[in-house]
């Protein structure tokens, strides 16, 4: 193929960023100077074999964990954040063994414990070792967002992070604790990206759908989304019902903007497309996937059963 990187032939193909946000909603973040990250998205080459098996044990158990850097931080003394709870930790590298043998086992955690965190983290992948376009793509806009921040009253934290997934979407951005996944964005979207998120907006440039949905419902999300925002906000949204096959779905959602609501059928289906998924996969040449388009259909009046709180699509 005569692409050097994986998200210009991404780009190139519209490859859509909608139905990609799988990631977990338990979230460990631990500062680790990047120079060290290998391409595993929890090693780093001066971890001892000991750590490093404890984080794996730890992700086995369904914990996200990310290694994350922000220029200029302590190299021995390691920031940890535990999502959603909001907890933050101070450990020297000496301790972190105890420290997670203690949080393995229950046991409390006050002698590392900092002040309760009252900002949003907003991660952006400079993987460059697992995939060489959070380097080049990510890098930039990390340094964006650390200056928009830096120079405006933002409530958020921004840090580099290890492998989020979608390296052919660099750059690949999430905002935790609410675990929103964005793609492709650049370093001239980091004002708007950020002012979106604070007002709990998503920016639906970069969206790429709730992270506990099925990808067909992501895309149906981000267009209802779409269909229903307005310069004054955009509408919270309930999934009510999701029909069909592995081809066509008929995706249902309760939505409330403002003093209005009412109900929106969104209609999915499935398409190939010929991708390749990171940088590694150039020379072999791409591989079939499944993606999703999505066409809004008809508005009805809101159905008098409200749905389930654990079918929330956007809240």
């Amino acid at each position: 193929m005569n692409h050097t990187f994986c998200a210009d032939l991404s780009r190139e193909q519209h490859d859509p960023l909608a139905g990609s946000a799988a990631h977990a909603e338990r979230n460990l973040l631990l500062s680790w100077p990047r120079a060290k990250w290998q391409r595993k998205l929890r090693h780093a080459s001066d971890m001892s074999n000991s750590l490093k098996q404890t984080l794996d044990t730890l992700a086995d158990d369904g914990l996200r964990i990310n290694l994350i850097q922000q220029p200029g931080m302590e190299k021995y003394q390691h920031q940890l954040f535990l999502m959603p709870e909001r907890r933050r930790f101070r450990v020297a590298r000496w301790e972190l063994e105890a420290f997670f043998s203690a949080f393995q086992s229950g046991s409390r955690l006050s002698q590392w414990e900092q002040p309760a965190m009252l900002n949003d983290l907003v991660l952006c992948c400079t993987h460059g070792t697992k995939d060489k376009c959070c380097a080049k793509y990510g890098y930039k806009t990390f340094k964006a967002l650390a200056s928009t921040v830096a120079e405006h009253p933002l409530p958020f934290e921004v840090w580099e992070s290890s492998h989020l997934g979608g390296c052919r979407l660099a750059a690949s951005v999430i905002v935790l604790p609410n675990v929103r996944k964005y793609g492709r964005i650049t370093p001239e979207q980091a004002l708007p990206f950020l002012q979106a998120e604070a007002r709990q907006q998503r920016f639906l440039p970069g969206y790429r759908g709730g992270s506990q949905l099925t990808p067909a419902q992501q895309s149906a999300e981000i267009a209802a989304l779409t269909q229903l925002s307005t310069e004054a906000g955009q509408p919270t949204l309930a999934l009510i019902s999701d029909h069909g096959d592995d081809q066509t779905r008929e995706i249902r959602f309760q939505w409330r903007l403002d003093q209005r609501q009412g109900e929106l059928t969104v209609h999915c289906q499935a398409t190939t497309l010929w991708r390749v998924d990171t940088c590694a996969d150039l020379a072999q040449g791409p591989t079939e996937s499944t993606v999703w388009q999505a066409k809004v259909g008809s508005r009805h009046a809101p159905s008098s059963t409200p749905p389930p709180p654990d079918k929330q699509a956007a809240r």
